[in-house]
């Protein structure tokens, strides 16, 4: 295994998607190892924690191939790390096609055309799946517009290998950490609110936000061109997710497993829901459903053999995501887990549609 603290330093990094939870994470640890970090995003993009850190900023929009060609051009970076993305909880199935596809698409080109050394490419580890714990090879078929999505990216950035692009893709888990207003504070909140007490069947790969960056970081440096990487964590059922949570928050554990059946059933309603007033509703779909209640599990032996990458159990890694829920109280429903520059404009627009 390679010597997971020997960084490399001082180079250019080109940011996609940094304003949103992954990217801001990630914004700070290359700032933090002397990068200098450009990033694209939105007029009306909220910095947040980037405000403060040293980041040459660049307006645009991955579907907008001028914007994107300009900045990667005035940017000259070493790598390019292409996190922009959205999801079904912000998008409906078309725009999520669009930016997840066709933003990929743009990205990947104004870096050929560049002539940029290294691309790192952020999927997700969703589209692999295994009875039992899956790995880089176990493709499964996608369920749902975003992991259809990020499947055809693949395909595309295959395609940009073929053509001479250096491209390396990373697959994270469920990422969890301060700053994820969706995953990390749902769940937080059911291991603290004595009004909750049951838990979903299933299980996932609890990845720290921090492991996961410093494994974006690494195959940047590390990664084979082509090559595949799943950056997961701990694989733990929902149930021993919560009872964590619950014992090193002083919280209160759920008891009451949610039966898969009424799971199952919700995904029928949450479809019938959406195609009725064209809005989202988790699970979104009996299939969503479905993977909702499976136990999600993940290898990260590749990326550890082959770039050092090294991942916490979640009782190492929960007390500053604690620490956050405590400081900022219950998150408001309305803001946006998105690794993405476009989700709020495109929700908006959305919105503006129905009425």
């Amino acid at each position: 295994m390679k010597d997971n603290n020997q960084y490399i330093e001082g180079k250019t990094a080109f940011v996609t998607g940094a304003t949103g939870f992954l990217g801001q994470h990630l914004c700070t640890m290359l700032c933090e190892r002397n990068w200098t970090v450009h990033a694209l995003r939105r007029q009306n993009s909220d910095l947040g924690r980037l405000e403060t850190l040293d980041i040459s900023w660049h307006t645009g929009d991955v579907l907008d191939d001028s914007s994107v060609r300009a900045a990667i051009s005035d940017s000259d970076p070493d790598v390019v790390f292409h996190l922009a993305g959205i999801g079904l909880a912000s998008a409906d199935p078309e725009t999520v096609h669009e930016v997840n596809v066709e933003g990929t698409r743009t990205v990947l080109n104004a870096s050929l055309d560049a002539d940029v050394d290294r691309v790192v490419f952020t999927s997700t580890a969703g589209n692999r799946r295994a009875r039992g714990v899956a790995v880089e090879r176990d493709l499964a078929p996608a369920v749902g517009a975003y992991q259809q999505s990020k499947t055809e990216a693949e395909r595309i950035v295959h395609q940009y290998v073929d053509r001479g692009l250096d491209v390396v893709t990373v697959h994270p888990t469920s990422v969890f950490g301060p700053g994820d207003t969706t995953f990390t504070a749902r769940l937080i909140k059911l291991a603290t609110d004595p009004k909750l007490v049951a838990y979903l069947p299933g299980g996932a790969s609890i990845v720290s936000v921090d492991d996961c960056v410093n494994g974006i970081c690494l195959a940047a440096e590390r990664g084979k061109a082509g090559e595949h990487y799943i950056l997961g964590g701990q694989n733990l059922t929902y149930r021993e997710v919560v009872a964590i949570i619950a014992e090193e928050a002083n919280g209160y554990r759920p008891v009451v497993p949610l039966p898969r059946p009424v799971v199952l059933a919700m995904g029928v309603v949450s479809k019938g829901i959406g195609e009725l007033l064209g809005m989202r509703v988790f699970p979104f779909s009996p299939e969503m459903a479905r993977l909702a209640t499976s136990e999600l599990f993940y290898s990260s032996a590749k990326a550890q053999t082959e770039l050092g990458y090294t991942y916490r159990g979640l009782r190492e890694h929960v007390g500053t995501s604690i620490s956050w829920y405590e400081r900022t109280g219950t998150p408001d429903e309305d803001v946006i887990h998105a690794d993405s520059t476009v989700g709020a404009e495109r929700r908006e627009k959305q919105t503006q549609r129905l009425q």
